[in-house]
């Protein structure tokens, strides 16, 4: 989720969604994301709302999970009160930090939480992230038991130098071992990985890729690295420690990265995220493949989801809200009955259909032309390289390859933000 939080209207403190202006559809899916905000080091390019300190009852390791409950709880109070049908969630996300610091009774408990006051759908896909270092057999064992389905690795190198740079603290080593392991308990694996950091070479970047590969994962995404303001690296940055990573260098990392990854038989479904296909689904729709992130393709979707923990974010309808960062007040609010929400904002239908068109085209997919978007800024990114023109003909902005790497510039231009 991201860490940013705008400016807007103040939260009420007991949440209350008003009806008229969520103008909720019953039939979005729902989405969960558990925000677990601890980490044993913070990595230097990292801009999350992460904390290495514990302050204390519902905002340490051992209590966290009775906030998130309590949270879950008046979420539940909350859409029952605002007249909405309960929707069992398809999908929950638990992100951080890490949120394999917490024990497995913890993770249970909260999931417990979500099953009995909001529910869990038949084919609720739970995923976890891990630190490699942070788990083993016998713990990905246990968060099975629990019923997650799928752990996401944070691999992002191969390359000692390159995870020193980073200020990640396994080994490349230690990935194959846990990927493993988790595919022995019967869980679905998914690997993170990071190209652009300031350093790395085209050649370290391909054999991280080709490594991850060899492990076979269900799934693997591939994120290039932004220096955010106020972390560690960007002060590297500034003081002239590390170099800037370079755009041109980025795209064909992307590039090489793509081709690896398609010769490997696997197939992007969203900008960065490419999943494997199995032997039956030659002809799938590549959003459709069994191991795509349904989680993932949620926020690409414009599905509706809860954020739980601070600096969570939610979007419910026509409603968008964060809450506060802190853990303790975060602890604090809910220990004294009172949403934890921050701010938030009613989105109008402008920014909606902005965001629905920015979201959407990243996908394999792709965004439905409107009656918004007229012929003459289609045919320009056309003649660009930048969108499919079989596609076009259909009423669909698929991207090119090319339009991959400038997806940004897409947005503006089918928005008329171009100038």
């Amino acid at each position: 989720m991201s860490p940013h939080q705008p400016d807007g209207i103040t939260w009420p403190t007991d949440g209350r969604i008003d009806p008229a202006c969520a103008e909720v559809e019953q039939s979005r899916p729902l989405s969960v994301y558990v925000h677990v905000p601890f980490c044993r080091v913070r990595c230097g390019y990292c801009d999350f709302n992460t904390y290495t300190a514990q302050f204390g009852q519902g905002a340490d390791l051992t209590s966290y999970h009775e906030s998130v409950v309590s949270e879950v709880r008046m979420a539940a109070s909350i859409l029952n009160d605002a007249g909405f049908a309960r929707r069992p969630a398809r999908t929950v996300f638990f992100g951080g930090g890490t949120p394999t610091l917490l024990d497995t009774r913890s993770i249970a408990a909260i999931l417990h939480g979500i099953r009995s006051h909001i529910g869990l759908a038949d084919d609720c896909e739970i995923t976890v992230e891990a630190n490699p270092e942070t788990v083993d057999a016998q713990r990905l064992k246990a968060l099975k038991d629990t019923g997650v389905t799928r752990v996401s690795f944070g691999m992002q190198s191969a390359v000692p130098s390159v995870l020193r740079t980073l200020d990640r603290t396994h080994t490349p080593e230690r990935v194959p071992v846990v990927v493993a392991a988790a595919r022995e308990v019967g869980l679905d694996t998914s690997l993170d990985l990071i190209y652009g950091t300031p350093g790395e070479t085209v050649d370290q970047w391909r054999l991280s890729v080709e490594a991850a590969i060899g492990m076979r994962p269900d799934h693997i995404s591939a994120y290039a690295l932004v220096i955010e303001e106020g972390t560690k690296m960007a002060a590297q940055v500034a003081r002239g420690d590390l170099p800037l990573p370079d755009p041109d260098d980025e795209a064909t990392k992307y590039e090489l990265a793509d081709e690896l990854l398609g010769a490997a038989g696997y197939r992007w479904y969203e900008i960065s995220n490419f999943a494997r296909v199995e032997g039956d689904e030659d002809e799938c729709a590549s959003t459709s493949l069994r191991h795509a992130s349904c989680h993932n393709l949620a926020y690409w979707r414009d599905w509706d989801w809860w954020g739980f923990g601070p600096g969570a974010h939610s979007h419910i309808g026509r409603l968008r809200w964060w809450n506060v960062k802190h853990p303790r007040a975060y602890a604090g609010r809910l220990a004294g009955g009172m949403s934890p929400g921050a701010a938030g904002e009613i989105l109008g239908s402008t920014e909606r259909e902005l965001e629905r068109v920015m979201l959407s085209v990243r996908t394999a997919d792709g965004a439905t032309l409107s009656e918004h978007q007229r012929p003459d800024r289609v045919a320009r990114l056309i003649a660009d390289g930048l969108v499919d023109p079989v596609s076009a003909l259909r009423g669909q902005i698929v991207l090119t390859l090319r339009g991959r790497l400038l997806a940004d510039l897409v947005t503006r231009t089918l928005m008329g933000y171009d100038g």
